[in-house]
């Protein structure tokens, strides 16, 4: 243990004295896992090509509205999480401070995501960086549990799936033995102890469940538009296919986290859901399904960030006209 923590303050040390050849290293791994995943793929790209000329625009438009809603849907959860530990904040808030992480997964190296994060709460009143720190891995470790139980459940029923269900067994397994309120508590207070933060309270049970079935429900809504966007793609996948594209889209998102080196997990993602949705259907259509996923939550990103941003954000400064911007977006919370 004392070697490997030598070695990561000898990394860190050497990423803030040569944060270039850092940048440099990352964008060397990204081109080679990018040109690795193009050399896999490449007997795929002229199917997926005609697939994609020949989408139906209406069901497309109909994947991008399921995408959205996905996104309106899940930042409750960054809400609820947050009241349970006393600071209620806005959905606007709630909305502006998710996306705007989101988009900062983009920006290559893992410290981006968090950080966004924290500053965009820190806009809003809420100055407890420890307390949003914890939040959002509380809220990516119960996700990914609830993605992963998704994703099993649906294997009752779709077979001949080609993916690491025993690795994604014990990850799930890990996450929700830490997320565990007494483990996650005690491994909270610890580390928040050495950099001197203030303990953090505990988080009841009954909110965690709540939550896990919360998530779940989110990526089935997830599978929705990524059952739309195959059906754009004149493939023909049945309805109760779609909660095994909701974990689909689950075991996606994870890799993506994994994959730190690549902008928001990209090409990552893709290989993934891309192997793991040719259980269902073709070849052609899973990446061209894959490639649409892609655009289109980019896409949504950024036009919810402008409507948090110019639009939602203006009628919640009209409505809290003579109250300080931080008691409009933020305000601590009673707990019964």
């Amino acid at each position: 243990m004392a070697r490997v923590a030598s070695f990561v303050a000898l990394a860190r040390q050497a990423a803030k004295e040569h944060p270039r050849l850092v940048v440099g290293a990352q964008l060397a791994v990204l081109v080679i896992f990018l040109g690795s995943v193009a050399y896999f793929l490449r007997g795929s790209f002229g199917a997926a090509g005609d697939d994609l000329g020949n989408a139906n625009p209406a069901l497309l438009a109909l994947s991008c509205v399921a995408v959205a809603a996905y996104y309106l849907v899940f930042v409750i959860g960054w809400m609820k999480i947050l009241a349970d530990w006393g600071v209620r904040i806005s959905y606007t808030t709630s909305l502006n401070s998710e996306i705007v992480s989101m988009l900062a997964k983009y920006v290559p190296g893992g410290v981006w995501t968090p950080a966004a994060r924290v500053v965009a709460m820190r806009r809003a009143g809420v100055n407890d960086a420890a307390l949003v720190t914890a939040a959002m891995l509380v809220e990516a470790g119960l996700s990914a549990v609830a993605g992963v139980l998704v994703f099993a459940i649906s294997l009752a029923w779709v077979h001949g799936v080609n993916g690491p269900v025993i690795p994604l067994a014990v990850f799930a397994v890990v996450i929700a033995i830490l997320l565990y309120p007494r483990v996650f508590h005690a491994l909270a207070t610890r580390f928040l102890h050495r950099i001197g933060y203030k303990e953090l309270p505990p988080m009841r049970p009954e909110t965690l469940v709540g939550l896990l079935v919360f998530y779940a429900g989110t990526w089935v809504l997830g599978g929705v538009g990524l059952w739309l966007m195959l059906r754009s793609l004149h493939a023909h996948p049945s309805p109760d296919k779609i909660v095994f594209l909701g974990g689909v889209s689950a075991v996606g998102a994870i890799v993506a986290v994994l994959a730190f080196f690549a902008p928001s997990g990209l090409g990552a993602r893709e290989g993934s859901m891309y192997g793991l949705m040719l259980a269902i259907t073709s070849s052609g259509a899973a990446l061209g399904a894959t490639l649409l996923n892609r655009v289109a939550i980019t896409v949504v990103e950024v036009l919810l960030f402008l409507l948090g941003a110019l639009v939602l954000r203006r009628r919640e400064r009209r409505g809290s006209r003579g109250s300080s911007p931080g008691s409009a977006a933020a305000e601590p919370a009673q707990r019964p």
